[in-house]
C-alpha cells in the first residue's frame, strides 16, 4: 500500500503533519472528484446485517467506510439491512452500534435501516410487475433449483414466468395480504435464465416470512431479499460510492440492473478484498454455530475474532485501527497471519502499559540468610519506553514466589536461571543462589526452593564483576495478591479452519485454546481497575476483564506475549 504524506511549508522546511492511506479505491474518488462527478461530493456506507455480532473483517470494512468518508470531508451512513425477520434481533443491533463507536466512529444524524424503506421497496417491486420485468412465481426454492441450471447450463424459464403483470399484482397483493403460507409464491425478476451469471437469472426479490420484525412487529408478512433491498437503500440514501467485498462483484450486474430498471439513481460499487485471518474463521455462519453449541462462552469470548471478542480480550480501538491501515486495501484475495494483529497491539502496549510483576505457576523461595521479619522496598521502574510513568516501590521479604519453571533440577546447557549450586538475579532485588530443592514426599516435585541471598548485590549490583545472565520475576510471598489468570491461545490448530469443506471445521478447534491459572502477583494488583492493561514482566500484555473483575479480586486475560513474531512476516515477504 503506498502512503501519501501531507507536507507543509514552514520557513525553508517541509514538515509532515499528517498521512493518508493511498489505494484504487480513493484513487476512483479522486478521479470521480475532478470530473465534479455527484458534484464532488463523497458518502459512504456501512451496512451490516443485524443477525450475528460484527468480526475483526467487518471492522476492516468499518475503518475503510468512515476512513473514506472522513478523508474526503464527506460522511458515512450506518444502516442496518434487516430484511430478515427470523435471524435478526435487537441484541445484535444494539451490538453493531457499540462496536463502530467503540473503534472511534461516528454516524451523526445518519442511522438508517432497510426497514425504513419497506413501503418504497414494496412500491418499486410493484413498478417492475407493471413494466413486465417482475413476475409471481409459485415454484418453490428446492424446484428452482433445477430450473436455474448450473454454471455450465443454461437454466429454463419458469412455467410462471410469462403470467401477466396483472395476475403477478394481484398475487403480489394477495401476498401482501397474508393470504398465502411461506413459500406458496415468491417475485421473481424477469432477467435472463441463461445468463452466464447465476444471479441474474430470475431471482428473487421478494418473499413471505410470517415472523415478527424487530422494528416493524407484524406490518409486514413479505420482505425484500437483500440483494433488492440494498441497491435501492443505497439509492434512496443518495450513497455515491458503495463499497463491499469482492463476493459481492458477481452481485453487481443485479445491482445495476434493478437501479437502471427502476431509473433509480445509481451509486458506484466498489469491491475490495475481504479480510481472511489464520487460525481463525472470518464466517458469521460458523461463529454462530460455535456460540450456539456452546465451543466459546458467548460472542464476546476472547478467543473469537468479534469486535466483541476482541475489546473483551483487551484489544484497543487504535490498535485495531492500525492493523486495518497495514492490511490495506486490494484486488486480491489472501490471508493475513495473525501475528499481524498481535504486532499491532504489542507495539502500542509497549509504550502504554505499565510493567508489574506477576507469577502465574507459583514456586516459593526461601531466603535462609535473609533476616526474618525483615521487608524492603524495591524501586521498580513502571516503562522504560515511557520515563514520564514514573517508578514504584514493590516489597521484598525472606520468602518469594518465583515462576516453577524458572528453576531447573537438571539444567538445559542454555538454561541461565535457577537450579541447584547456581545464581540467578531477582529483577529489581538481590543476586540468590539455590543451595537446596526440597522435593514434597507424596509427589515427587519440587516443593520450595532454600536459597542465600547476596546482601552487596542490591538493585542488580555486581562488586566482583561476575557476569549472572540469569534474571526473573518474583513477588513477595507474603504480601502477594491472589489473581486468576486466563492464557489464550489460538482458536484453532491449523492456519486455514474453512479451507476444506468436506471436513467439519470444528474438529482443529484448539483444545488448549483456554487455560486459567491461580498466581500470585504483587500488591497493587489487588486493586487493579476493570478494563486496565499491563505488561506482566517476562509474559506478555495482560487486560483486567472488564465483566468478571471486582475489587480486590481481579481476573487478567493474556491479550498477547512479549515474543514478537511479526519478524516471521517479514520474512516471508507477507
Amino acid at each position: 500500500m503506498n502512503i501519501h504524506i501531507e507536507l507543509t511549508k514552514r520557513g525553508n522546511a517541509m514538515t509532515e503533519t499528517a498521512e493518508t492511506a493511498s489505494d484504487f479505491i480513493r484513487d476512483i474518488i479522486d478521479a470521480d472528484i475532478r470530473a465534479d462527478k455527484n458534484g464532488g461530493r463523497v458518502i459512504t456506507r456501512f451496512p451490516p446485517e443485524p443477525n450475528g455480532c460484527l468480526h475483526i473483517g467487518h471492522a476492516k470494512s468499518i475503518c475503510l467506510n468512515f476512513g473514506v468518508a472522513a478523508d474526503y470531508k464527506g460522511c458515512c451512513h450506518l444502516r442496518m439491512d434487516d430484511t430478515n425477520p427470523a435471524k435478526e434481533e435487537v441484541e445484535y443491533v444494539d451490538s453493531i452500534k457499540q462496536d463502530v463507536r467503540w473503534l472511534g466512529f461516528d454516524w451523526g444524524k445518519h442511522l438508517h435501516y432497510a426497514s425504513d424503506y419497506f413501503g418504497k421497496l414494496y412500491d418499486y417491486a410493484v413498478e417492475l410487475i407493471r413494466k413486465g420485468k417482475a413476475y409471481a412465481c409459485a415454484l418453490g426454492t428446492e424446484e428452482f433449483k433445477g430450473y436455474r441450471g448450473s454454471p455450465d447450463k443454461p437454466g429454463k424459464e419458469s412455467p410462471w414466468r410469462n403470467r401477466s403483470p396483472e395476475e403477478s399484482l394481484e398475487l403480489f397483493r394477495r401476498m401482501r395480504a397474508g393470504e398465502f403460507e411461506e413459500g406458496a409464491y415468491v417475485i421473481r425478476a424477469k432477467i435472463d435464465m441463461n445468463s452466464p451469471n447465476a444471479h441474474m437469472r430470475d431471482p428473487v426479490i421478494f418473499r413471505i416470512k410470517k415472523a415478527e420484525h424487530h422494528r416493524t412487529g407484524g406490518a409486514w408478512v413479505v420482505y425484500p431479499m437483500y440483494d433488492f433491498a440494498h441497491c435501492l437503500s443505497d439509492s434512496i440514501e443518495g450513497i455515491t460510492h458503495s463499497i463491499c467485498t469482492l463476493e459481492f462483484e458477481v452481485h453487481r450486474p443485479l445491482y445495476d440492473w434493478i437501479l437502471n430498471e427502476l431509473g433509480a439513481r445509481h451509486p458506484q460499487q466498489i469491491e475490495f478484498s475481504r479480510l481472511n485471518l489464520t487460525y481463525t474463521v472470518m464466517s458469521k455462519r460458523k461463529l454462530i454455530e460455535l456460540v450456539k453449541d456452546g465451543r466459546v462462552s458467548g460472542w464476546d469470548d476472547p478467543r473469537l475474532p468479534t469486535i466483541s471478542g476482541l475489546r473483551r480480550r483487551g484489544y484497543t480501538p487504535a490498535s485495531i485501527r492500525e492493523f486495518a491501515r497495514r492490511v490495506g486495501v486490494t484486488k486480491f484475495e489472501g490471508f493475513t497471519d495473525i501475528a499481524l494483529l498481535e504486532h499491532c497491539i504489542r507495539d502500542e502496549l509497549n509504550k502504554t502499559a505499565p510493567r508489574v510483576m506477576v507469577v502465574q505457576r507459583p514456586l516459593k523461595v526461601v531466603l535462609e540468610n535473609y533476616p526474618a521479619g525483615q521487608v524492603e522496598e524495591m524501586e521498580c521502574v513502571n516503562n522504560p519506553e515511557d520515563q514520564s510513568m514514573g517508578v514504584r516501590k514493590v516489597p521484598f521479604s525472606r520468602e518469594l514466589y518465583i515462576e516453577r519453571d524458572d528453576f531447573e533440577e537438571n539444567p538445559r546447557k542454555d538454561f541461565f536461571r535457577l537450579a541447584p549450586g547456581r545464581e540467578a538475579r531477582l529483577r529489581y532485588g538481590y543476586i540468590v543462589k539455590c543451595v537446596s530443592a526440597p522435593k514434597d514426599p507424596q509427589t515427587g516435585e519440587i516443593s520450595e526452593l532454600r536459597c542465600v541471598y547476596n546482601p552487596a548485590t542490591r538493585g542488580g549490583n555486581v562488586p566482583d564483576g561476575r557476569k549472572v545472565k540469569g534474571a526473573i520475576h518474583w513477588v513477595s510471598a507474603a504480601h502477594a495478591v491472589d489473581v486468576q489468570i486466563r492464557l489464550y491461545d489460538r482458536l484453532f490448530t491449523v492456519e486455514r479452519p474453512e479451507e476444506n469443506e468436506a471436513v467439519d471445521f470444528k474438529t482443529h478447534l484448539n483444545p488448549c485454546s483456554l487455560e486459567v491459572l491461580m498466581g500470585k502477583a504483587e500488591p497493587l494488583m489487588g486493586q487493579a481497575k476493570a478494563g486496565s492493561r499491563y505488561q506482566f514482566e517476562r509474559k506478555g500484555y495482560f487486560f483486567a476483564d472488564p465483566v468478571e473483575s471486582v475489587s480486590g479480586a481481579p481476573v487478567f486475560n493474556l491479550i498477547v506475549t512479549l515474543k514478537d513474531t511479526w519478524a516471521k512476516i517479514a520474512k516471508r515477504g507477507g
